[in-house]
């Protein structure tokens, strides 16, 4: 039976240790929180992130990481990517030698611009056969209920991919591979940003032709930057592009889009993530791919626009209007 660790007990942490429990997978769920662990293990729950939803049975939970690591296959990473770093750094050499390490996180790290996966592979020193990334339409709530989705597993080598996606799929849990690591990985970083930018918009009252009109020149940008950095442009009329960024800008489960919502309604920043609750990741993300797509030369002006509301202080009509002010030009440019 192939064993894995699951490093971080929050929404999609829990979730997905739930996934590889019901594809009989080995789990075992790591957090911080004795209480969250403790609970997990007597009641088969996750109050503070998942209420009310029934874990299955196969999953051990513990506060103990080299526990949890110990004789894994699969490492997923489930953590704040801000904080990642710093979380698993003394970490590296608990590792199994030949486990397969799996980055479930959503974020590009502000100062170094990498990927989630690039940061586990510096921090961990795990090479590209060892590395894959999984990302998708995956609201954790909706497959925590078993509500039927699909998603990518993103790996440079197909055996490692294959193994993720052997491992996590069910009945209702269907994941697809797929070797363009840096597009997969992109898209679900960028889409939190664009998701902000919808939440504004509809805090504002704005409709559905809005909603739409940023969605699709949201991906317009992503698959600007993605192709600048190398990725393919298959990867983004995807699961991981376009149906990623669908259910996370319409989803009211989305941290993003309510966040925006809330600033669209206008709360400040401060109130408005705490009125959230949990980690939106396009708060900070926005910076570091703003920074990234200034480095490549890519025009990004959604994000720009979000950077502008969230971090300059700059009024949300003000930056509406230099939106719509806009330069023409044609569609596909």
């Amino acid at each position: 039976m192939t064993r894995a660790a699951v490093l971080g007990s929050g929404a999609w942490g829990t979730t997905f240790a739930a996934v590889l429990a019901d594809a009989g997978t080995d789990v075992t769920l790591w957090g911080r929180d004795e209480a969250t662990a403790a609970q997990i293990v007597s009641e088969r729950r996750n109050q503070r992130f998942l209420p009310d939803l029934d874990l299955p049975e196969g999953i051990a939970a513990t506060t103990d990481v080299e526990a949890a690591l110990d004789g894994a296959d699969i490492v997923a990473v489930a953590l704040p990517a801000q904080i990642l770093r710093s979380v698993v750094a003394d970490w590296s050499g608990l590792v199994p030698d030949a486990a397969v390490v799996t980055s479930l996180m959503k974020g590009i790290e502000i100062g170094s611009h990498e990927r989630m996966s690039e940061v586990l592979a510096d921090v961990w020193s795990i090479p590209d056969e060892r590395m894959t990334v999984v990302s998708g339409p995956n609201l954790a709530r909706e497959i925590a209920a078993r509500q039927p989705t699909a998603t990518v597993v993103a790996g440079a080598h197909q055996e490692a991919a294959e193994l993720v996606a052997s491992a996590s799929a069910s009945s209702y849990f269907r994941p697809y591979t797929n070797a363009d690591v840096v597009g997969v990985e992109l898209c679900g970083a960028f889409k939190n940003v664009i998701a902000v930018a919808v939440g504004v918009a509809d805090g504002l009252g704005f409709g559905h032709n809005t909603t739409a009109t940023v969605m699709t020149r949201g991906l317009a940008e992503i698959t600007r930057l993605g192709t600048a950095l190398g990725a393919q442009p298959d990867t983004f009329s995807g699961l991981a592009g376009m149906g990623d960024l669908i259910a996370t800008c319409a989803s009211p489960l989305s941290r993003n889009h309510t966040l925006g919502a809330h600033v669209g309604r206008g709360l400040s920043l401060d109130d408005a993530i705490a009125r959230t609750g949990g980690t939106a990741e396009g708060v900070k993300t926005s910076q570091s791919i703003q920074e990234l797509a200034r480095a490549h030369g890519v025009d990004v002006p959604i994000c720009d626009a979000v950077v502008a509301m969230l971090h300059d202080g700059a009024p949300i009509q003000e930056v509406l209007n230099a939106l719509v002010s806009r330069p023409r030009k044609a569609e596909g440019v």
